[in-house]
């Protein structure tokens, strides 16, 4: 065939051109597609993987302060604008070299942090200046510097003051088992406990949820400072990053986590179950989160091994619910456990050693004392013991508790932290809890570690609280005296650096400079120990004794108080049948077949009444069986006919030889004043020996029928109006019992509890309305009388006498809202605004465990009263005065208590021996 023409030739050879270039296109258009998309989802894969990677790595990881932490110029925690502060000429107690180091020196803070401890260098000083900064400085004139309190077991925020319904959030009910619910979701920043816990040096606490659930959910540390921010999260110390969804910088060290666990009486009581079935409820839960935990290391197992195929299209494994529990088991959670009984706490350890998790601390744990091996078999370690001072025999589980557990657990290695259950305790006076446990032998370093260090090294925060050290947080209190002395006072609270009370120091006596010097407790404490918890409390009783080394004498006599001072340097007392025979020189006396004891400068002082507790009626409060009961409420229930007029009396109902009745006695108290227990009318108060065998010793029975009391209470179910007028139909009625009928013509007091001021006035004009329409006085006296401040002077002129029954008051409720808190928050406190016009005040307590600490309770106001008022005073307050208030008309025995070596209003004397004229014979503990 002939060539193509020219131009046809040409046409093809651009056609082809044309077509090889589309193709080329085409081709490379496809290629670049293909390499787009397989980018794409390389990207996508790679960002995945290592998406897992570092959920995996950041699972396993464990908790602690991130590297060089100390070496921080400022707190995550600073407040713009926080003046530096330099305290000058303190005494410093720093936690460090295990409680025992004691600097002379400065403080320095900035920026919430610690800077400087001991000598701060004068350039140091004079940068400061010249950045104009506002630096303060603070003479401490040598008082004691401590680092701030750490509460390790708190429920202020969430069980918030005053009680209210619509604050009521320690506990859910739903269920036994609930590890996902966190106590930060019902922090009130509104409870009135905060500025009291701050006034007592509390600078820390851990929000625990309650104890009905055998899993109560997570806890969470907060400062107590108030916050610009003014919310419950702005309030957190270092909350874990998970709080707020998984989006966080996983490259980040975690932090700590903190969950609540109970067992024993709470649980079973709130579902209505067993220990059988909390055991249970225990087991399945972490059988639950350690199947979920094998889940994610099997996923996390073959991702970090590269066998991607194996985890295509898979997400980390994860439940909302259980994360938490899971967080337990991989020990990055420190574990709070409720727990009394020796058969719980071994419970919970043989569980930790099923499921291998630790446990940070055990708290109430009244039985650790006596198995102190079996938390040494703990899983992971032995946990700190957070604990009670004295507050025992509640209920059955608390019953064998101990004053001397402290002391035993620490002579067995065992780390022992003081708690305050706020607001069980009032954590205002958390460190009175270390002092007591001090008093009755803990060391004094352990004794202050056991509210500092410890705590917050059990709470995981050891590296930033609890201690004063450069780069520490500056939370440090000054205290008006030693900080184990009796009414150790912050003069001044820092947290974060910013100072804390409005009026530092002008409200604060000074006290004791050093440490009280503690009795020996060493029988006692071997006692506690061989008869668990329940130890022989009854005296070794005498005909005659001879007291000598005796440094003091008060008798009950003449003067304004009804207390005299007989004497210093009294040298020696013999007694007979309970009666002084001899004061000074008694050779003749010690020439008799008597026992000697030597008092070591001691001194012999009235015995002290109590008042405000159901002694003698109560043994364990929350077992009835052990308890006489509640009288009838006339205005709720239908009153039995066969009772008639008659109204309740407590003298028969006493049961004598109780723990808490001999204790008291062993603390001092010869007289105690009990009256039923109950609501509205609640009966007639009788006067008794807590030292008698039986009712039917001679003179047991110091006054048999006391006094009328009435409760009058916006806590009722009645309204107080409906109250009032009850009560003023008793008073203008007729008939009624005998008794009743004594309180109209004047010849018996009425004791009112009552609490509002609002309450007490509408009383005072019913008082009014009476005298007026009868013609004869009405002998009044308040008891507990929280508000009485507001209208002392009235009270004064109505010749109405007031017990106070809280002199460390507390609004639990709505009618103690106004309450007057006392140095450091004011300068007066009830006791003192009341005597200053002029009313016959006296001082009882409300629980009966505490009974026995009366003493410490008068000697509280009277340390902290800036001279207000002395010694005879302070004895009359539980004495004289309380008699005058009730009413008891014939003359009380001269029963007097005995205390071996140091101050009676201190941490330091002990009793030793009970002169009883009432039972006519000498009682010795020794």
């Amino acid at each position: 065939m002939g060539s193509l023409p020219w131009r046809q030739a040409r046409l093809v050879l651009f056609t082809i051109t044309i077509t090889f270039a589309l193709f080329i296109f085409l081709r490379s258009s496809i290629l670049t597609f293909r390499s787009s998309a397989f980018s794409q989802s390389d990207s996508y894969k790679l960002d995945h993987r290592s998406e897992i990677l570092s959920k995996c790595a950041y699972t396993h990881a464990k908790p602690g302060p991130p590297p060089h932490f100390h070496a921080r110029t400022q707190s995550d925690r600073y407040a713009e604008n926080t003046k530096p502060v330099l305290v000058r000429n303190a005494t410093i107690w720093t936690a460090a070299n295990d409680g025992h180091e004691v600097l002379a020196g400065d403080l320095l803070m900035h920026r919430g942090v610690v800077k400087v401890i001991g000598d701060v260098p004068l350039s140091m000083i004079q940068q400061l200046e010249s950045e104009n900064v506002n630096l303060e400085i603070v003479d401490a004139h040598g008082a004691w510097v401590t680092p701030g309190i750490v509460d390790l077991h708190s429920h202020i925020g969430v069980g918030s003051a005053p009680e209210l319904d619509g604050t009521d959030d320690t506990n859910s009910y739903k269920a036994p088992i609930l590890p996902w619910l966190r106590s930060i979701d019902a922090l009130n920043t509104h409870d009135a406990s905060y500025e009291l816990a701050m006034a007592g040096g509390v600078t820390t606490a851990q929000i625990l949820p309650g104890s009905a659930d055998n899993i109560g959910g997570q806890a969470f540390i907060m400062k107590l400072r108030p916050t610009a921010d003014r919310s419950p999260s702005s309030m957190l110390l270092e909350p874990p990053y998970t709080l707020n969804g998984s989006h966080f910088d996983r490259s980040l060290t975690p932090r700590w986590r903190h969950m609540k666990h109970a067992c024993g009486e709470n649980p079973s009581s709130a579902y209505d179950i067993t220990r059988l079935d909390s055991a249970w409820n225990f087991r399945a839960a972490y059988d639950h989160a350690r199947k979920l935990r094998g889940i994610q290391d099997d996923f996390c197992a073959k991702a970090e091994s590269g066998s991607w195929d194996d985890v295509a299209g898979k997400t980390f494994p994860e439940d909302l619910q259980w994360e938490s529990l899971v967080d337990v088991l991989r020990g990055r959670v420190k574990l709070s456990v409720h727990c009394y009984e020796a058969v719980d706490l071994d419970g919970i350890v043989r569980l930790t050693n099923e499921f291998e998790f630790p446990v940070a601390s055990f708290h109430h744990a009244g039985e650790t004392y006596l198995v102190p091996e079996l938390l040494k078999k703990t899983w992971g370690g032995t946990p700190a013991i957070a604990l009670f001072a004295s507050n025992f025999r509640k209920k059955r589980e608390a019953y064998r508790g101990s004053e001397f557990a402290p002391r035993v657990l620490a002579e067995h290695g065992i780390n022992v932290v003081m708690k305050s259950d706020h607001p069980v305790v009032n954590s205002r006076y958390l460190l009175h809890e270390a002092a007591q446990a001090h008093y009755y032998g803990l060391d004094p370093a352990l004794a202050l570690l056991s509210v500092t260090y410890t705590p917050a090294t059990a709470m995981g925060m050891g590296h930033r609280i609890g201690m004063l050290k450069a780069g520490y947080d500056a939370d440090v209190v000054i205290w008006s005296s030693h900080p184990l002395s009796l009414a150790a006072t912050p003069t001044q609270v820092y947290i974060d650096g910013i100072p804390q009370l409005s009026l530092p120091g002008r409200q604060v006596a000074k006290g004791p400079a050093t440490s009280p010097r503690t009795p020996d407790f060493d029988s006692e404490k071997v006692a506690a120990v061989a008869h668990e918890g329940i130890p022989p409390l009854e005296p070794r009783s005498v005909k005659g004794a001879l007291f000598v080394n005796v440094s003091g004498l008060y008798m009950r006599g003449g003067g304004s108080t009804g207390v005299v001072h007989i004497s210093e340097k009294v040298g020696s007392v013999g007694v007979e049948d309970g009666r002084v025979v001899c004061v000074g020189q008694c050779s003749d006396f010690a020439e008799g077949a008597v026992d000697i004891v030597d008092l070591e400068g001691g001194t012999i002082i009235p015995g002290l009444t109590s008042f405000g507790t159901p002694l003698g009626l109560v043994e364990i409060r929350l077992e009835p069986s052990t308890n006489d009961g509640s009288v009838y409420n006339l205005l709720d229930e239908d009153l039995p006919a066969v009772l008639g007029d008659e109204v309740v009396r407590a003298q028969d109902g006493l049961m004598f030889g109780g723990q808490n009745l001999l204790l008291a006695y062993r603390g001092g108290v010869t007289t105690a004043i009990t009256a039923p227990s109950g609501t509205f009318l609640r009966g007639i108060s009788t006067a008794f020996s807590p030292g008698a065998v039986h009712a039917r010793v001679e003179n047991a029975s110091i006054v048999s029928e006391v006094a009328l009391h009435v409760v009058i209470s916006m806590s009722s179910r009645i309204g107080v109006s409906t109250q009032v007028a009850a009560l003023r139909n008793m008073l203008f009625g007729e008939g009624g019992d005998e008794v009743l009928r004594s309180v109209r013509k004047g010849q018996t007091t009425l004791v009112l509890d009552v609490e509002s001021a609002d309450i007490m006035a509408t009383l005072l004009r019913l008082k009014d309305e009476y005298e007026a329409h009868s013609g004869r006085e009405l002998h009044l006296t308040f008891a507990g009388a929280t508000e009485a401040h507001l209208l002392a002077h009235e009270i004064a002129r109505a010749g109405v006498s007031v017990i106070v029954t809280q002199s460390k008051p507390y609004p639990s409720t709505w009618e103690l809202r106004r309450l007057l808190a006392g140095p450091p928050i004011t300068q007066e406190s009830l006791v003192t605004a009341l005597l200053k016009a002029g009313v016959n005040v006296a001082i009882g307590v409300i629980d009966e465990y505490n009974a026995r600490n009366t003493r410490f309770e008068v000697g509280w106001s009277l340390l902290t009263s800036n001279g207000t008022i002395d010694r005879t005073t302070a004895l009359a307050l539980a004495t004289t005065n309380l008699e005058k208030a009730l009413g008891v008309q014939r003359e009380m025995p001269q029963d007097l208590v005995a205390y071996r070596g140091g101050d009676v209003f201190e941490f330091e004397a002990k009793v030793v021996g009970v002169i009883s004229e009432t039972l006519g014979r000498t009682d010795l503990f020794v």
